[in-house]
């Protein structure tokens, strides 16, 4: 890349994990990014997935004050996180590029159907008993999220926030704190995988790395501090960008 380009990518970088870390889909910034400056669409992604690493980390980090007290909920959805990340990168590698992006869009509306009908799911549910981790529906959601994530990760946090807020009794930034972990780790998993199976353009993943890391933390500071409502129409808002990105690409 040139040097133009390096600057461009950081700047992705930063831009995406900031974004991350309050909600998701970075990926729809950075992954045209990558393309726009040359590099062939499988590669990009693979090159996206292991660049934003450090920077859902770094978001995880800075949202640790909301992860006190989660530790049972991370040891009990990370493997399937895990999991599905594993699933998601062997089907990037092996599967032609629309037979899982068509069902994208769908997936990402329910998941916004799902956060703005949250409150009022909430309130119908409140006399009915739900699992402290979600059950074994959130888990089963995890993972298909995470399969989701390891093939292309757009507004993955988008579908994981859905869930959770629908299944799980808890507020919206402890529950956002969980999701940066969860996403996380798909994107480290499906990324060692890529490192063996696929190929890495590294120049473009240090510039993601450096920009992601800046940031997660600068999403952190400010997605901490917006009020659930908020929260809730940027979640909205990403995901519907995310949706009009992918159906006309």
């Amino acid at each position: 890349m040139t040097t133009l380009e390096v600057i461009l990518v950081v700047l992705a970088g930063v831009f995406a994990g900031g974004i991350n870390t309050v909600v998701g889909s970075g990926t729809l910034v950075t992954f045209p990014v990558l393309l726009a400056v040359g590099f062939p669409p499988v590669t990009a992604n693979v090159s996206n997935s292991l660049g934003l690493v450090p920077g859902s980390f770094s978001g995880a980090v800075g949202y640790r004050r909301e992860l006190v007290g989660q530790g049972p909920r991370v040891k009990r959805l990370l493997p399937a996180s895990l999991l599905g990340g594993v699933v998601g990168a062997i089907l990037l590698i092996k599967l032609p590029e629309d037979a899982f992006a068509a069902i994208v869009p769908v997936l990402i509306a329910i998941a916004l159907v799902l956060v703005v009908a949250q409150p009022w799911l909430n309130r119908k549910l409140a006399e009915r008993e739900r699992h402290e981790h979600g059950g074994v529906a959130l888990w089963i959601g995890v993972f298909l999220g995470g399969i989701y994530g390891g093939y292309f990760g757009a507004a993955q946090g988008v579908l994981v926030m859905g869930l959770m807020g629908v299944l799980m009794n808890e507020h919206i930034q402890r529950m956002n704190a969980l999701k940066n972990v969860l996403t996380a780790f798909v994107n480290l998993i499906a990324g060692v995988l890529f490192i063996f199976i696929a190929d890495v353009a590294w120049d473009a993943v240090l510039a993601l790395a450096v920009g992601s890391v800046i940031g997660g933390q600068i999403g952190a500071k400010v997605g901490r501090r917006l009020p659930p409502t908020v929260l809730r129409a940027v979640i909205v808002l990403v995901g519907a960008v995310a949706i009009v990105q992918i159906l006309t690409r």
